[in-house]
């Protein structure tokens, strides 16, 4: 595996040099970069985009040998109010630029929720609004096959694709080689499933392992309410060896993304999942 993090997991935002040189010093060579996550200096409000904009800051990264894995454009795709969709639509489109100059393997986002202010909602496993997502992502992904540039979908269990099924009959009706799957097998359990996580895995591989490009990793715990938390690497109920399994059969080299991870932590986390994977 080779492994990264998400670039504000290292001290929240800051300015682009010191960002740089964090991630340096760290001895980080992968990130998960979302720009208004991580850099304070710097004004990506839509429509602020420019080729000289994205070749300084590919220039910067390649110069500091740090590669973006995924770009990160967490929209809300099914926001139910017209003007805030159109908007999230364009504000994508204009990192699938950014990721075009400077170098990014995709540019990531989650597949939203039905409700203005990103609520769980029953109104997200409708109908309605997986036709309001594939609306959404048809003129996303038609503008990702005009700039050659791959757009990463990740499945979560409380948003519009939160199931195997579900990502697979997405995957389906869009049908194009522009769009990936970030595969977090934690977002995809639920209080109704994580015990059978080993199965709802086996599904994601199933269904469509050809195409997923990306792992994120983490763990998890059952919050007071009994639902599923997040959890630092090793210290929850995941169990990581049936998945390395996996990509160790068919992801060789796969970039692995910790996240929640810091810098005191996270060359320990890498060799925790390393030495699982090696006994794998």
């Amino acid at each position: 595996m080779a492994f990264g993090m998400r670039g504000h997991d290292l001290g929240g935002k800051q300015k682009f040099e010191e960002f740089l040189a964090k991630v340096k010093e760290h001895n980080i060579d992968q990130v998960q970069l979302a720009f208004q996550k991580s850099i304070t200096d710097i004004d990506f409000t839509r429509g602020n985009y420019n080729p000289g904009l994205g070749y300084y800051i590919g220039r910067r990264l390649r110069e500091n040998n740090i590669h973006v894995a995924v770009l990160g454009c967490y929209i809300n795709p099914t926001n139910p109010v017209e003007e805030k969709r159109v908007e999230a639509v364009k504000k994508f489109i204009e990192h699938l630029k950014y990721a075009k100059a400077i170098g990014a393997d995709m540019v990531g986002t989650e597949t939203g929720r039905l409700d203005e202010n990103f609520k769980i909602v029953p109104q997200t496993y409708t109908e309605t609004c997986y036709q309001l997502l594939l609306k959404s992502m048809r003129e996303i992904v038609a503008a990702a096959e005009k700039l050659g540039v791959t757009v990463g979908v990740e499945g979560v269990a409380t948003h519009t694709l939160y199931s195997p099924e579900m990502m697979q009959r997405f995957l389906n009706d869009m049908d194009s080689p522009n769009i990936e799957v970030i595969l977090d097998p934690v977002n995809l359990l639920d209080r109704n499933n994580y015990k059978e996580q080993e199965a709802v895995i086996a599904k994601a591989f199933k269904y469509y392992g050809d195409r997923i490009s990306v792992m994120h990793i983490k763990d998890f715990k059952l919050d007071e309410n009994g639902d599923v938390a997040f959890e630092q690497v090793g210290e929850g109920l995941f169990n990581y060896a049936p998945l390395f399994k996996q990509l160790k059969a068919t992801k060789p080299y796969i970039t692995m993304l910790i996240e929640n991870s810091n810098e005191s932590r996270y060359h320990s986390d890498c060799e925790y999942l390393q030495k699982i994977y090696d006994q794998a």
